[in-house]
């Protein structure tokens, strides 16, 4: 039978949580350790377990308002007080104020001698005096081997332990209980894990020389919680676990684009840049010029008013604005104005995970709108790949949820392909922009292509990145049948280009004055035949008029000797006043008839 599904409307019942106050373990927990339940604390020698349950009683006191008791079998109050100052705790005014209760129960094995039965009512009458005393929502029992160290008898153990974790449960209270790690269960007498409501055990190893501590919680009785193991670190202001944050990839993004400081760079990103808020991965071997692309970028962040921190695991501050000199970019100035900070460090300092704990409080106090990290690699170099990863997917998670963008420059070994040695770590990025040496004619150079950028068009050529004493500049490499020129052999190719295209032009010239020789030549012999012809016609018309005025006269003659000779009227009917009959009609066809004065013909008296 399956069992009855639950309605959507009934409502679910969350278990009571007591926040911490310590950071990332509130998350991993969601909300905190079970509230009126003890928690069972275990590890080894030095892995943090006072320190997490001092913590625990002093950010209640502080933060949450719960005062607390704490009640220790090993140190004694002043050294206690002593060894958490350098938190930051201020154990001794809490005690002052009557925040804090601070017990120390002092059993020495060789001082004691066993009369009767064996049990903790002289421990549980104190402990209630003290809770009491403070009205106390919180306590912490460091730690259990010393308290049980004197009992030969394992069944009176169980029975004792059992009856304590009861104890604590019936008064309400939340407790932690820090206990030693046993070499094949969790605490020395393995029992303590099964009769706590919660169990976290902490773990503190060295690989490669570098040390670093782990947190995981092995159980927790009515609630889900995160289940891995976790690395952690004991700084200046207490514990702070780094879980892998922002699982939902829930993060705001932004439209805005920001400059990189390099016009043709972003000229191939769609002439805007970046968007804010994405993350940038810069891959290249050594001397192609990675550092000086990150020192644009924060030029540029920080002409814009905006906060840029530097992280620089290879060269110190002052050699990087050295260096930058030589191109003429000045960043002294803005590290004056508290506009740019550096923080340099060699990589070896600390392990990896103190690396990201201090990066996560250098941008928790400058609060950055631009971090670049030069070169993210060497603090890969210090885990194993799968802790590296996590590493940098926390980073950016920090970033991203504050919306700050970053710039990650990587260094590639030469002679790896750069698409598979990045490939796990620029899965997490938004851009990545490639820079390679290139060889030929017995020269190097450098390229520059931009491999991927999400949400935005993108040029897909290969540029040729120049490095001057006036700057940096992406130039456009010659591409052609003869495969990519740089350098040199492009600066001659593109001669030849030129001076082909000179030979062209002048080629051109010559034809095009050769062509205006012979038009002006065609020009005139046409002007010489218009004149030619010009005059044949002022001829032809000045003999056509010849012709009409003889014809005229000869008519006007005829037409005389006609009167005289009393002929017939008609016989000079036809006679034209202008032009005789008899001269042909195509005698002064065609030709241009300019302005002449009419012959007048009399009409002669009878």
């Amino acid at each position: 039978m399956s069992p009855p599904r639950r309605t959507s409307a009934a409502p679910v019942q969350q278990l009571p949580k007591c926040p911490t106050g310590i950071q990332g373990l509130d998350e991993i927990t969601s909300g905190g350790l079970p509230r009126g339940r003890p928690t069972l604390v275990c590890g080894g020698a030095g892995c943090g377990k006072t320190l997490l349950a001092t913590e625990f009683i002093v950010r209640g006191a502080t933060r949450f308002n719960e005062p607390g008791v704490f009640m220790a079998f090993e140190e004694t109050e002043a050294e206690l007080t002593a060894n958490v100052a350098s938190l930051g705790f201020d154990l001794a005014g809490l005690v002052k104020s009557g925040k804090v209760v601070v017990d120390y129960v002092h059993i020495e094995p060789g001082e004691t001698q066993s009369t009767g039965a064996y049990d903790l009512e002289g421990l549980f009458v104190r402990l209630n005096y003290a809770i009491d005393s403070i009205g106390a929502k919180r306590v912490v029992l460091d730690t259990l081997e010393v308290l049980f160290a004197s009992l030969p008898n394992e069944t009176c153990l169980r029975s004792e332990l059992r009856r304590l974790f009861r104890w604590l449960k019936q008064k309400g209270v939340t407790a932690v209980i820090t206990a030693e790690r046993g070499r094949e269960q969790f605490t020395r007498h393995g029992l303590e894990e099964y009769v706590s409501d919660c169990v976290i055990v902490l773990d503190h190893r060295v690989n490669d020389q570098i040390a670093t501590r782990h947190l995981r919680v092995v159980k927790y009785r009515g609630t889900l919680h995160g289940t891995n193991e976790f690395p952690f670190l004991i700084g200046d202001e207490g514990l702070s676990v780094l879980p892998i944050t922002s699982l939902g990839l829930n993060h705001e993004v932004s439209r805005e684009r920001i400059a990189t400081g390099i016009p043709r760079l972003d000229a191939m990103l769609g002439g805007q840049g970046f968007f804010r808020g994405s993350s940038i991965l810069l891959t290249g071997t050594a001397g192609t010029g990675k550092t000086i692309i990150s020192s644009n970028f924060a030029h540029a962040a920080c002409k814009r008013g905006e906060r840029t921190l530097f992280f620089s695991f290879e060269e110190s501050p002052n050699q990087i604005v050295r260096n930058m000199h030589s191109i003429g970019l000045r960043l002294e100035p803005f590290v004056k104005r508290g506009l740019l900070r550096f923080r340099s460090a060699r990589p070896s300092l600390c392990g990896l995970e103190m690396h990201l704990a201090t990066m996560f409080r250098e941008i928790e106090a400058f609060k950055p709108a631009v971090v670049i990290v030069d070169p993210i690699t060497s603090l890969m170099d210090l885990g194993t790949t799968s802790e590296g990863k996590g590493m940098v997917t926390r980073l950016i998670d920090y970033l991203k949820a504050g919306q700050v963008t970053s710039l990650f420059t990587s260094l590639t070994q030469a002679g790896h392909a750069l698409q598979q040695s990045e490939a796990g770590m620029s899965s997490l990025m938004d851009a990545w922009i490639l820079l390679q040496d290139f060889e030929g004619n017995g020269e190097r150079n450098r390229v520059l292509y931009v491999l991927k950028a999400r949400g935005m068009g993108h040029s897909n050529q290969i540029r040729e990145f120049l490095i001057s004493d006036h700057g940096i500049d992406v130039v456009d490499a010659y591409i052609g049948a003869s495969g990519v020129l740089t350098g040199s052999a492009r600066a001659a190719q593109n001669s030849l280009e030129k001076a082909a295209v000179l030979a062209s032009q002048q080629e051109a010239a010559q034809l095009e004055r050769e062509v205006e020789r012979k038009r002006a030549t065609l020009e005139r012999h046409i002007s010489g035949l218009r004149s030619d012809y010009e005059t044949e016609a002022a001829e032809l018309r000045r003999i056509a008029e010849q012709v009409g005025t003889r014809t005229f006269v000869l008519g006007a003659e005829r037409a005389a000797s006609g009167r005289l000779r009393q002929a017939d009227v008609s016989v000079f009917a036809n006679v034209s006043p202008n032009v005789s009959a008899d001269v042909p009609a195509n005698a002064i066809a065609g030709v241009p008839r300019g302005p002449r004065a009419k012959p007048t013909l009399k009409k002669a008296s009878r």
